[in-house]
């Protein structure tokens, strides 16, 4: 069974042009076409946290959010949603509280792929690299409590080296995959897009979707993973 998985940060549906425009961010996610896809900073982070995605939109695509949000007009929590495609049913959804000293939650669900299980978390790290360390440990330490499955981890990781500072944490048992430089989106220099497997998955490839249409929709642009159950 192969999988594309995508991380993205939409930086609230605000492009390069100041303008928000969530019909734009719906265009990229139609050009990466993924099965599973992490979205960051999807939510307003004050008031109500209403989504910056409305529903509206979602439902003439071919996902479905997951039930991660807290609050009735969010998507996700902490800005971190899970869209999966519609034919993959949805076992168990959570949302999970990281330490931290700012606003920052990551999201985990269990799926059921014609009777294969599966387990997909969506987080955006600290600016802090001790933050980070102590976040990617909550992270593991709670898919350790709900059991061992083929697991993704997606999203903004705010670590610039590939296999320092915090990715330290993960060690050799899990797959850290860095398709390339996707921040900021109009010249992209940073890794912090990322996205880890664990061993039960088979590497396929990866990449960074640039497009003239990623190019302004967001300040990130958005990665992407196909991987196959080993």
């Amino acid at each position: 069974m192969e999988l594309t998985f995508a991380s993205y940060n939409i930086h609230k549906a605000v492009g390069l042009d100041g303008r928000r425009d969530p019909d734009r961010i719906m265009s990229v996610l139609r050009e990466v076409d993924a099965d599973i896809i992490a979205l960051q900073e999807a939510d307003r982070r004050f008031g109500a946290r209403a989504s910056v995605l409305p529903r509206a939109l979602l439902d003439d695509t071919r996902w479905r959010p997951l039930p991660v949000a807290k609050r009735p007009r969010s998507l996700g929590w902490h800005g971190n949603a899970l869209l999966v495609r519609r034919d993959i049913k949805c076992l168990h959804a959570e949302p999970l509280d990281l330490p931290t000293l700012e606003p920052r939650g990551a999201v985990l669900a269990e799926l059921d792929l014609r009777g294969e299980h599966i387990r997909v978390l969506g987080a955006h790290l600290d600016l802090s690299g001790l933050r980070r360390r102590d976040q990617i440990k909550a992270i593991l330490k709670q898919c350790t409590r709900r059991g061992k499955m083929p697991t993704v981890i997606m999203g903004d990781f705010n670590q610039w080296g590939r296999l320092t500072g915090a990715m330290q944490v993960f060690g050799m048992g899990w797959q850290q995959i860095t398709p390339g430089a996707s921040y900021p989106s109009a010249r992209p220099i940073a890794r912090f897009d990322r996205i880890i497997a664990t061993p039960d998955w088979s590497y396929e490839t990866s990449g960074v979707h640039h497009s003239a249409t990623s190019a302004a929709a967001s300040d990130h642009l958005p990665v992407w993973a196909s991987l196959r159950t080993a």
